[in-house]
């Protein structure tokens, strides 16, 4: 399902035909250090490049046999480039190719994610100008607080979208690390500029210290970015899930020509995109606890992470490049409805004012807590009996004592809402 409806770079990064190509690289790339280094006949290295060829149907063949993916791997190579592959893998082992071309390939997913977040991120900024100051009911709890503007929501999940982007640098930044360093990370069989070399060519840099494998908390934290950029993603969709409600429909789904919401009832229109981007959430936080569970492998390795590792990391790029995009076409799609913001305001009568009145009564000398029982008595009263909260806080003795009725007509004034917005998105860098 999932290859279904991947962008075919984030899929050919998992695929066993670049895997193989990166091992092969990491091979040669060791044969030209020690070549260098006059371990090796210095025309092993070109003529290895020459001659070998990735089949990847005929090392999974020779695979059936050997129950072991890297040497099934060296045997095919050796098929191609005949005698001078004896000197391929010289003191190396399976995990200096596997860890540096898995070190290799997550390096690549991460910078795909990062572009897709660059593109979230310039939607985000477009429409959340776009809604600066379109009004709309601020919800606590799911329950009418105070007037905020549909743009500031678009910022908010904006600033988040930036930290992200800087989450998944520093992860990419901290995974990118190889090691060609023999069977316990000691160098016994080789020489530390091979390490250097290999990994200088790859993009990588050596890791200071490792086993036999690279250590996984690099890993763990690479998915825990991507479990954390899956929830930035839920909240954006389930804030439109709920915005798209029958009874609340500010914002909704772009709902194309010819697309079908229910097998019964031909009236729907789903939020099925953002439903689809909460449920592949759900996946990438689940990943994160097998993920830290591969750190604690025993003494110098051994490879229960392995077969976790060829299921997540797949899984895990792969969905979260899939939802990122979902999310960037729900964003730049999305529609929205200004008048049903305002009725959608209106609906408590004026509830949404009660704080204002409370700091006014405040201003006028009342103990807080009196002002705000005498506040909470309209309030109810409101609610009871859908009255406008204007009229039962004139109808209040209490209260009209203090404030006349032209300064409630400035308090229930929302304009007021907007004076810091500009300032706000200034802050956020809009």
């Amino acid at each position: 399902m999932i290859e279904r409806y991947t962008r075919p770079e984030m899929g050919h990064i998992w695929s066993e035909e670049n895997k193989y190509n990166i091992w092969l690289e990491i091979e040669i790339l060791a044969c030209e250090a020690m070549a260098e280094l006059g371990l090796v006949p210095k025309e092993i290295a070109p003529t290895i490049r020459q001659k070998a060829k990735v089949n990847v149907k005929r090392i999974l063949e020779i695979e059936e046999t050997t129950k072991h993916d890297v040497i099934a791997f060296l045997t095919s190579i050796e098929e191609y480039a005949g005698e001078p592959s004896r000197y391929l893998h010289l003191g190396m082992t399976s995990s200096d190719v596997l860890d540096t071309c898995f070190a290799l390939q997550c390096k690549q997913a991460g910078e795909i994610i990062l572009k897709s977040l660059e593109k979230l991120k310039e939607v985000l900024h477009k429409r959340a100008n776009e809604f600066k100051h379109t009004l709309c009911v601020g919800r606590t709890h799911g329950i009418h607080a105070e007037p905020t503007t549909f743009g500031l929501k678009l910022a908010l999940w904006y600033d988040e979208c930036k930290r992200n982007i800087n989450r998944m640098t520093r992860a990419v930044e901290e995974i990118a690390y190889g090691k060609i360093n023999g069977a316990v990370g000691t160098f016994e069989h080789l020489s530390p500029k091979v390490e250097e070399y290999v990994c200088k060519n790859l993009g990588l840099k050596p890791a200071p210290i490792t086993t036999q494998v690279i250590q996984r908390d690099r890993h763990a934290n690479f998915i825990s970015t991507i479990a954390l950029i899956g929830s930035m993603l839920e909240k954006i969709a389930t804030e439109v899930r709920h915005l798209q409600k029958t009874e609340v429909l500010e914002a909704e789904e772009y709902f194309s020509k010819g697309q079908k919401g229910s097998s019964a009832m031909p009236h729907k229109k789903n939020p099925i995109v953002s439903e689809n981007i909460c449920g592949q959430a759900r996946l990438l936080r689940s990943n994160l606890i097998a993920a830290i569970e591969n750190n604690a492998l025993w003494h110098e390795r051994d490879i229960s992470h392995s077969s976790v590792e060829r299921v997540i990391f797949p899984d895990s790029t792969i969905s979260l490049d899939y939802i990122l995009n979902k999310t960037i076409n729900l964003v730049d799609n999305l529609v929205v409805y200004p008048e049903n913001m305002l009725k959608n305001l209106e609906l408590t009568n004026g509830l949404v004012y009660s704080q204002k009145v409370l700091l006014e009564l405040a201003k006028k000398g009342l103990k807080r807590q009196e002002a705000y029982e005498l506040v909470q008595q309209s309030a109810m009263r409101t609610w009871k009996e859908k009255i406008p909260f204007q009229q039962s806080l004139i109808e209040n003795k209490e209260i009209i004592k203090h404030i006349s009725t032209e300064e409630l007509n400035v308090l229930f004034n929302h304009d007021i809402i907007f004076k810091n917005v500009d300032y706000i998105f200034e802050r956020c860098g809009l």
